[in-house]
């Protein structure tokens, strides 16, 4: 039996309510595929399109109607937290009941420590909410906001991702764990917030979910983890005619495609950072990322990018 780590894509789960509805049914069937061979699952998820919805739908609701308070993005994200955890956990639910397996799962209200003097707070990196064509990104740009374009998919706003410090209810989601439920946790990588003194203040910014869910995984001291997003491998050279999709990286492989600059920051550059500083962390430790439709074959080996120590052996095993 192993223990994993699953951090399922914000993008993978749909941009409205609606969408997402009909998405985490295909999310729950590989975990509780997981569950059913005695494995011990915890589930992050990103929050991008989510979180940023909930942003810009108060932002318009406040312009529109002064008596309407806009939302800290803090607060935003643990709204995302609720709404995303409640289509999950019931999906993974359902599928549970399916298939007889008497388990409960849990949506925890993540809170993730950041350093208030972390430079990110001064070089915002983190895309959010929906894609813009060049024509209105540079309109958005000339009211103040900060965009960059997100492969190739359009422009997004983006703002401050700090790294993860600790997770605060990491010893909660221990306790659950032992008691044999699946949690959901850190969600769109946790609600930021800053200690000062005995308090925990939110700020302005997310944090990257897929560095989130390596700090819980390393916390929890979990075997593997696996990273799901819109893609089925990671590639080097991507969208060009040399481009070639990769099915073993080594932690030196990887760190010499970073010096090359082969990842975007904000997009597959924190998954493969966050990939080998999960295998560094301990002896026997592997990530793997691959996308939500072929999380079934990536789990169990036959595809996605496996990254392993230079000196431990890069196949799985389950």
């Amino acid at each position: 039996m192993s223990k994993i780590m699953i951090a399922l894509g914000g993008n993978a789960l749909g941009n409205s309510p609606r969408e997402q509805l009909d998405l985490v049914g295909d999310a729950a069937r590989p975990i509780v595929d997981l569950i059913e061979q005695g494995h011990e699952i915890v589930i992050a998820h990103g929050n991008g399109p989510q979180v940023g919805m909930i942003h810009k739908a108060i932002e318009i609701a406040s312009s529109q109607n002064p008596t309407i308070p806009t939302v800290p993005m803090a607060e935003c994200v643990a709204m995302s937290q609720g709404y995303i955890g409640f289509h999950l956990q019931n999906a993974i639910r359902e599928e549970l009941q399916a298939r007889n397996i008497q388990k409960s799962v849990v949506s925890l209200v993540t809170q993730v420590v950041v350093d208030k003097g972390d430079q990110a707070f001064q070089n915002p990196t983190k895309p959010i909410g929906v894609f813009y064509t060049k024509e209105e990104a540079d309109r958005l740009e000339s009211e103040g906001l900060k965009l960059v374009e997100d492969s190739g998919r359009g422009y997004r706003v983006v703002i401050p991702s700090p790294v993860p410090v600790k997770v605060v209810e990491a010893e909660a989601v221990k306790d659950l764990l032992k008691k044999g439920h699946v949690v959901i946790t850190v969600g769109g990588g946790g609600i930021p917030v800053v200690e000062e003194g005995m308090t925990l203040k939110g700020v302005q910014a997310v944090i990257d979910k897929d560095s989130a869910s390596e700090k819980i995984a390393e916390e929890l001291d979990l075997d593997y983890l696996f990273i799901l997003t819109a893609v089925e491998r990671v590639a080097v050279n991507y969208g060009k005619p040399d481009q070639k999709d990769l099915e073993y990286i080594s932690v030196e492989e990887a760190k010499m495609w970073i010096e090359e600059g082969q990842f975007p920051p904000g997009s597959m550059l924190p998954k493969v950072q966050s990939a080998i500083r999960f295998v560094e962390s301990k002896p026997g430790r592997k990530a793997v990322i691959s996308s939500l439709e072929k999380a079934k074959e990536a789990i169990l080996g036959k595809t996605g990018t496996t990254f392993y120590k230079n000196s431990s052996s890069p196949s799985l095993h389950f």
